[in-house]
């Protein structure tokens, strides 16, 4: 089955103007990283995301969670009162937008020890 990434990027992009959203705001809002908002609002690297990002930026676009799926997949996207399919799939994709988000918060905590212990160094130089 193909994927139209084009037709998700403009789905996103129509969608936003017209909540007159930034990039930042959509990704603090949807959760998902500003790099992967950017790159999927142009299109500019074509990889498999996970379904749950997909999902996460069509609720907060006020969407149904299917939408940009069904988009990506050439369907017509289900109304926005249509029950929400949970598969295994589904369960699989929170897991690994979970994992992410932990390696995520892993690496910002690494870089906060870095920070605090050249802090420290500091501080003790100047006693």
């Amino acid at each position: 089955m193909s994927e139209d990434w084009a037709a998700v990027a403009r789905a996103i992009n129509e969608r936003v103007s017209e909540l007159g959203w930034r990039q930042k705001e959509l990704a603090e809002r949807s959760n998902v990283s500003l790099a992967i908002v950017r790159e999927i609002q142009h299109h500019v690297v074509e990889r498999r995301r996970s379904s749950r990002t997909l999902e996460s930026l069509s609720v907060t676009l006020g969407w149904h969670p299917q939408h940009l799926i069904s988009v990506l997949h050439g369907r017509k996207p289900p109304s926005p009162d249509e029950p929400a399919a949970v598969g295994p799939e589904t369960v699989w994709s929170r897991l690994d937008t979970l994992e992410q988000r932990m390696v995520e918060i892993t690496e910002r905590l690494d870089d906060l020890k870095s920070d605090l212990a050249t802090v420290i160094e500091h501080v003790r130089k100047d006693r």
